[in-house]
C-alpha cells in the first residue's frame, strides 16, 4: 500500500484574546454616547416659554403686616424676610436703631416689642402683626426725654453713641424688669449690649440713676 500524500488536518490556530479598546476607540465611542444624549435633549425641546416666565417671575413671598410703632399705627406689605430693623429703618425712616453686627450679637438694634427687649435684627416683621413696638424714636415726650437718656446725658454715659440707642432701650427694659438691685445685676442683665468704646461704668451709673427716679 503506499504511503498517503495528505496531511492530516491540523487543528485551527487558537484565538487571539481580545484586546482592551485603545484610548482613540474610547474617547470615539464616548463621543458618540454624547452626541445620542445631546441629540436626544434637542428633540425633547427646551422647558416652554411659558415656564420659563413663571420661574423668573417668581420672586420671594410678600406679605402684609399691621403694628403699631412708637404710637402710632402702620399697616405695610413687606418681604417676609424683612427683619424689624429693617422694617423700622428702611420703611419706616426710624433710623435711631443702629444695624451693628446683624448676628444679634451686639444689642445696637435693641427694641421694645410689647414692653420686651427684642434684638430686632433677628425678629421678623411679618410675624409681629398686632404687636406695640417702641424705638428710641419714641421714649421722649416731645421735648422732654426719657429719664434714662437724661441720665446718660448726666453721666456722660456714650463716646461714639453708636450703641447708645440699644443700650438705652434696653436700660429701659431692665428698670421696668426690676432687674436694678445691685450694679452687678445691671451688668449681668445689660451683658448683650456691647460698647466697643467702653463706657460700661458709666451706663451702669445711669441705669442706676434712672432706677433711682433720677437720683
Amino acid at each position: 500500500m503506499g504511503m498517503s500524500t495528505e496531511l492530516p488536518n491540523s487543528p485551527p490556530p487558537p484565538a487571539e484574546p481580545s484586546q482592551a479598546p485603545s484610548r482613540r476607540t474610547f474617547i470615539a465611542a464616548s463621543t458618540a454616547v454624547g452626541g445620542a444624549v445631546a441629540a436626544g435633549a434637542l428633540v425633547a425641546g427646551p422647558a416652554p416659554l411659558g415656564a420659563q416666565d413663571a420661574v423668573a417671575a417668581d420672586g420671594p413671598p410678600n406679605g402684609e403686616v399691621s403694628l403699631t410703632v412708637n404710637g402710632k399705627r402702620h399697616t405695610l406689605t413687606i418681604d417676609n424676610r424683612t427683619s424689624l430693623l429693617d422694617l423700622v429703618r428702611e420703611h419706616l425712616g426710624l433710623t435711631g436703631s443702629k444695624k451693628g453686627c446683624n448676628a444679634g450679637a451686639c444689642g445696637a438694634c435693641t427694641v421694645l416689642v410689647d414692653g420686651r427687649r427684642v434684638n430686632s435684627c433677628l425678629t421678623l416683621a411679618v410675624r409681629l402683626n398686632g404687636a406695640e413696638v417702641t424705638t428710641i424714636e419714641g421714649l421722649a415726650r416731645g421735648d422732654r426725654l426719657h429719664p434714662l437718656q437724661e441720665a446718660f446725658v448726666e453721666q456722660d454715659a456714650f463716646q461714639c453713641g453708636f450703641c447708645t440707642p440699644g443700650q438705652i432701650m434696653s436700660g429701659v427694659a431692665c428698670i421696668d424688669e426690676g432687674h436694678t438691685r445691685s450694679a452687678d445685676e445691671i451688668r449681668e442683665w445689660m451683658s448683650g449690649n456691647i460698647c466697643r468704646c467702653g463706657c460700661y461704668v458709666k451706663i451702669v451709673r445711669a441705669v442706676e440713676q434712672a432706677a433711682a427716679g433720677g437720683k
